[in-house]
């Protein structure tokens, strides 16, 4: 088969692969309906993130088992699953506590943009849904496997509260689909930072009730001028930079809450400058699988459709357009059909 193979910066390939097979009898092997490209992706991409050698791209995926190793026993073949970017047997002590994404089996996913992918610890990692979806469901579905369960996280950790206030540093995806979540988990009030009018707009569909265009310092003021002078009680980083952790501190309210998503790039906190905040912090790789069923019925059901953030939808093997559509953002959100 074919997939996508990051060489080196902006290189991105769509080359022949060996099949995915069985491994361990705990896996599953999925024929994908769709997988996308993430914003994280776009680290490796940019030469930010080194790669030491070709290395196959992807980690959201959704689609059809294929095949399931002998000792899986919840999935079979012929289901619809979605799964996280994370494996996970979702039996272990960090499983239980409900952070799937530092199970003691985890394997992080790669190689989900191509036609067929192998799932360890299928029976951890996948949720099927109640039958086959629609076609129109599916970039939906396929959203809750990463973006809308970090999302959702970035929310939970940030500890988002009914009648509350949140803001959301970071206009992309995630950032987005943080604004969804955050809104579902009863916001009364969702502060979007972002600079680009697609994205703003987006953001209002999703529930933002203001905009915020200015960065850094002048951000933070921003918020403070919105909040009366008090900070929110809630901030989602969705971005991993210095500049973005920092707007999300300050702009918190004393005993409120940070919820980090963004994966770190050079970010260093001052412990005394924190110290004296009182603010809290939680983040890290999101725990999608803890998410999964009720984010799975919210999409099912209709009662959201976070699909909407791919604005952008190629075949497969235009995979080096959906990179270079995104890393130029002339894309929030690229989708691809195998």
């Amino acid at each position: 088969m074919k997939g996508a193979v990051l060489y080196g910066p902006r290189d991105i390939r769509f080359e022949e692969r060996d099949a995915p097979r069985i491994v361990e009898p705990t896996d599953a092997i999925l024929r994908l309906s769709a997988t996308c490209i993430c914003g994280s992706d776009l680290w490796p991409y940019r030469g930010i993130s080194p790669v030491a050698e070709p290395t196959p791209m992807g980690h959201e995926y959704c689609g059809i088992v294929e095949e399931v190793g002998k000792a899986v026993k919840s999935i079979r073949p012929g289901q619809f699953v979605i799964g996280s970017f994370a494996t996970s047997d979702n039996t272990c002590p960090h499983c239980r506590y409900g952070y799937q994404s530092s199970c003691v089996h985890r394997e992080f996913m790669s190689g989900a943009q191509a036609p067929v992918l192998r799932v360890p610890h299928a029976d951890g990692t996948l949720v099927a849904t109640p039958e086959l979806p629609p076609a129109e469901m599916i970039p939906g579905l396929l959203a809750v496997s990463d973006v809308l369960g970090t999302g959702w996280f970035a929310a939970v950790a940030a500890d988002v509260q009914p009648g509350k206030t949140a803001v959301v540093v970071g206009d992309g995806a995630v950032g987005l689909l943080g604004v969804l979540a955050a809104r579902q988990l009863g916001a009364q009030r969702v502060i979007a930072m972002s600079r680009h009018p697609a994205r703003q707009q987006l953001a209002r569909e999703f529930g933002a009730t203001d905009i915020v265009t200015e960065r850094g310092d002048a951000g933070v003021a921003r918020i403070k001028e919105l909040t009366k002078g008090v900070g929110a009680d809630s901030v989602l980083e969705c971005v991993g930079t210095q500049e973005s952790m920092m707007q999300a501190i300050h702009a918190t309210r004393p005993g409120g809450s940070v919820g980090y998503v963004g994966v770190p790039h050079g970010v260093e906190l001052n412990g005394e400058e924190l110290f004296y905040t009182h603010v809290r912090l939680h983040g890290g790789p999101a725990p999608v699988r803890r998410f999964l069923p009720d984010l799975i019925d919210l999409v099912w059901s209709g009662k959201m459709n976070p699909g909407k953030v791919f604005d952008l939808t190629l075949p497969l093997d235009q995979v080096a357009e959906g990179y270079r559509a995104m890393d130029e953002r002339r894309a929030i959100k690229t989708l691809l059909r195998p």
